[in-house]
């Protein structure tokens, strides 16, 4: 299913043994377009200190009780290595992290997690969500493979979701509108689209953009550019943040913009 990054802000994060802290923003990676990690704001117990939580550790979310365990303890959090989350994550620093964790490094593989297509893959005898036939259907997918020319020394291209929220989007022909959001996986953790609103030029319409339509994104000034044109994004299916977007609601939009589907082959 998926889920906005804004509704997943505050998500308590429950240790084997307690609570660790709540969601504040995520990292992901602009070039596969994936959540990296979750930064996590551990409160009072921790001197308020913001940690990073790979999706590798999630395990199956309580989206009633808005929880999501992590096969982590309090100890290990504490000890985790210090990272400035003010500062951009280094390659350095991913090392040191999946080394104190023991996690292998999601880069470097011809999937969105190393090998394979989610976190919970990476972790040998772990059960994680995904069927054969999905795992199959995904590994074969191109947008979520990651380049292969990245390899430990390269520089990791992590930026945080909250910074791109209020990016203008530039379509072909001028303005559109800006980012609201994103809409991530809630089991690979891939980024699949981004929530735009066009308030400022459509009142109330919402839209999204996938991350395969972006040809650029300027950091500096701000702005993703999308190789569609403004009609195309004026007259696009209505997104509507009440109402989960399934298969079908991906599918006519995807039928609209004459683009081929992510979700390859069925």
């Amino acid at each position: 299913m998926l889920r906005s990054t804004k509704d997943l802000e505050n998500y308590a994060i429950g240790a084997t043994d307690g609570h660790i802290g709540h969601v504040k923003d995520f990292y992901f990676d602009d070039t596969a377009w994936a959540v990296r990690y979750l930064v996590v704001e551990t409160g009072a117990w921790l001197s308020s200190r913001k940690v990073l939580i790979s999706p590798i550790a999630i395990g199956e979310p309580n989206w009633k009780d808005k929880t999501l365990p992590v096969a982590l303890t309090k100890e290990q959090v504490k000890n985790s290595p210090d990272i400035d989350t003010e500062k951009p994550v280094s390659r350095q620093h991913e090392m040191d992290y999946a080394g104190y964790y023991g996690y292998p490094y999601y880069w470097g593989g011809d999937g969105l997690w190393g090998g394979g297509p989610y976190p919970n893959m990476m972790l040998p005898g772990y059960e994680g969500f995904g069927s054969p036939a999905a795992a199959q259907m995904e590994s074969e997918n191109a947008f979520a493979r990651s380049q292969a020319a990245r390899n430990n020394d390269g520089d990791p291209h992590l930026r945080s979701s909250s910074e791109v929220d209020g990016y203008h989007i530039h379509a072909t022909d001028g303005d559109v509108g800006h980012v609201e959001s994103m809409l991530v996986d809630d089991k690979s953790w891939a980024v699949r689209y981004l929530i735009v609103d066009t308030s400022n030029w459509w009142v109330g319409h919402k839209v999204l953009i996938s991350p395969q339509w972006i040809t650029e994104v300027s950091w500096t000034d701000s702005k993703v550019l999308v190789n569609v044109t403004r009609d195309a994004v004026k007259n696009s299916p209505v997104y509507h943040p009440e109402v989960p977007v399934d298969r079908e609601h991906e599918k006519t939009l995807y039928r609209f913009h004459n683009r081929p589907g992510y979700w390859g082959t069925e």
